[in-house]
């Protein structure tokens, strides 16, 4: 299949594009910074087009014929509270995701996000209310919705596709994980971190990607999803077995930051 991937060269986008090579699909990476891109090795194997699909006309005639869309790009994360999401990445992901399926896309997968669902607490499920109490979630929240409108007058298959916590190689640097390993490769003896009894559901990227090649495998699949592990795990619990697992002697302080005010303390991914 040919596949267009927007964020091509952001945290899931730089795994998935691989994966996808590796299956045989033809791939049309989209990004804005193509030094960046020319940093990964199936730079040469796609075709690469530099682009800011909120601002710059499209020249569609260059991208070929594909048929499917996997929608990762959204800037000004993670300040979730910024009103770019609003302001900005929503009214030109409405721009650019119309124009897509008017040229003939027929197959769109979008990631959302866990926080969709606000401070609610427990196992969320695909179909329960979304509460949205942040611009970046409330943005997320009003593309879906968009775009299940948009289906009345277009027709296409959609997938949206929510991500919970996702970690790994390339993640955000200021992410808990990131942070633990710049200290144990510093030799820091103590370890920073809030109380660490919140519940939140990880899921490596290498695990991500292979959720959404097996959605853009399986168009009949449509609606929303929950990319998750389903096991609920404490920030404690996650820091200490990546401890162990580094074979560091690193010590916790726990408490010496406050819990995230836009998150709920114990919430996890269910797939139904």
């Amino acid at each position: 299949m040919n596949i267009i991937v927007t964020g091509a060269t952001g945290f899931v986008g730089q795994h998935l594009v691989p994966l996808l090579l590796q299956q045989k699909h033809q791939v049309i990476a989209v990004a804005r910074n193509e030094k960046r891109a020319k940093q990964f090795d199936w730079y040469e194997k796609v075709q690469f087009i530099s682009h800011d699909i909120h601002y710059e006309t499209l020249n569609l005639s260059s991208w070929g014929t594909p048929k499917i869309l996997v929608h990762l790009a959204w800037s000004a994360l993670p300040n979730y509270n910024s009103l770019h999401h609003l302001e900005d990445n929503l009214p030109g992901d409405q721009r650019f995701l119309r124009q897509m399926v008017e040229w003939g896309i027929e197959h769109v997968l979008v990631t959302g996000t866990c926080l969709e669902f606000g401070k609610q607490n427990g196992p969320l499920s695909p179909n329960m209310p979304t509460l949205p109490d942040n611009p970046y979630s409330i943005a997320k929240d009003t593309l879906r919705r968009w775009l299940l409108a948009l289906q009345y007058e277009k027709k296409f298959v959609l997938q949206w596709v929510r991500l919970f916590y996702v970690y790994g190689p390339g993640q955000n640097p200021n992410s808990i994980l990131s942070q633990l390993d710049r200290a144990i490769d510093n030799g820091e003896s103590i370890f920073n971190m809030s109380g660490g009894e919140q519940l939140r559901d990880y899921l490596s990227v290498e695990e991500v990607v292979k959720y959404i090649v097996e959605m853009l495998n399986d168009p009949e699949k449509k609606g929303i999803f929950h990319c998750c592990s389903g096991k609920p795990i404490s920030i404690r619990c996650l820091v200490e077995e990546h401890i162990e697992k580094r074979n560091a002697s690193i010590e916790l302080n726990l408490g010496y930051y406050p819990y995230l005010e836009h998150e709920a303390m114990k919430f996890w991914g269910s797939e139904k």
